[in-house]
């Protein structure tokens, strides 16, 4: 390490966010993925930033932005950095209960169920799905596609490994059923069954840009992402992702969230859940 680096490493940050770069920051994940930064954000761009800059031995913040303007491979890490993934099993369970009550038993007699998980992050939304799908559907085929904007993510949920406690939202039935425990190495770990994991295809797709050729769903889960859009880009979102869902289908997003002034093309079934009308 040089002995500016090692400076540097030493004081912490390498010189302040200022408002400028701040915003050019804030309009670059925006134009790339929708998502609006609030004035609030500041230091946690800031925050999340730094370590990229000691690692790449930048002299501030303008220098790493010329970085992310300049290559496709860093803006990615950039918005994997600056995206929030927070997620768990079994989230709002009661999306799940509508699932395996509802919405699954209709399609037990059509061909191939086909559920999008639109904001998967590291995979514990799909996989629940996965156990729920698994559970009710039986031998009948299913499978799940599971997107996210970040690679870091994806990687993450492409394993299917997480820490036990994590486990603690899933039903025991289901927790033995689809998920080995770890050993030796991989103590105080488990991972979802193979057989689980092959239903589910993890693609990077951008809600924010023109969507790529994945077929339609029976039901799709959207949810806790569409808080970070402003009320134009919900709208163009769901004009993107309307024709995906079947006539009939599904679509789910957080309890936080409605369509209110976004879409009127879909039903209230109950909060949070809407419906298709049939052709």
């Amino acid at each position: 390490m040089t002995t500016t680096a090692v400076q540097r490493h030493v004081t912490g940050l390498q010189g302040q966010l200022t408002d400028r770069e701040f915003g050019q920051f804030r309009a670059l994940m925006y134009s790339h993925a929708g998502i609006s930064l609030s004035d609030a954000k500041k230091q946690l761009v800031a925050g999340r930033l730094a370590r990229r800059l000691r690692q790449l031995d930048l002299d501030g913040y303008g220098s790493y932005l010329q970085r992310v303007q300049a290559d496709a491979a860093e803006r990615q890490i950039a918005v994997d950095l600056l995206t929030t993934n927070e997620t768990y099993f079994f989230r709002e369970p009661k999306h799940f209960d509508f699932l395996r009550s509802h919405a699954l038993p209709e399609l037990k007699g059509q061909s191939t169920v086909r559920v999008w998980s639109g904001a998967c992050s590291s995979g514990e939304e799909p996989y629940t799905i996965a156990m729920v799908m698994a559970d009710v559907l039986g031998g009948r085929p299913w499978e799940i596609v599971a997107s996210d904007l970040s690679t870091r993510v994806l990687t993450h949920a492409r394993e299917g490994r997480y820490p036990m406690d994590d486990a603690a939202g899933i039903p025991r039935p289901l927790l033995a059923k689809y998920c080995l425990k770890g050993i030796g190495s991989q103590d105080g770990t488990f991972m979802m069954k193979p057989e689980l994991r092959g239903r589910i295809n993890f693609r990077q797709i951008n809600l924010n840009a023109t969507l790529p050729d994945i077929g339609q769903f029976d039901v799709i889960f959207l949810r806790n992402v569409m808080i970070y859009f402003d009320l134009e880009t919900k709208r163009q979102v769901i004009r993107r992702i309307l024709p995906l869902l079947r006539p009939g289908g599904y679509f789910m997003l957080s309890h936080s969230e409605n369509l209110n002034g976004v879409s009127d093309a879909l039903k209230t079934v109950r909060p949070s859940i809407y419906r298709k009308p049939a052709a």
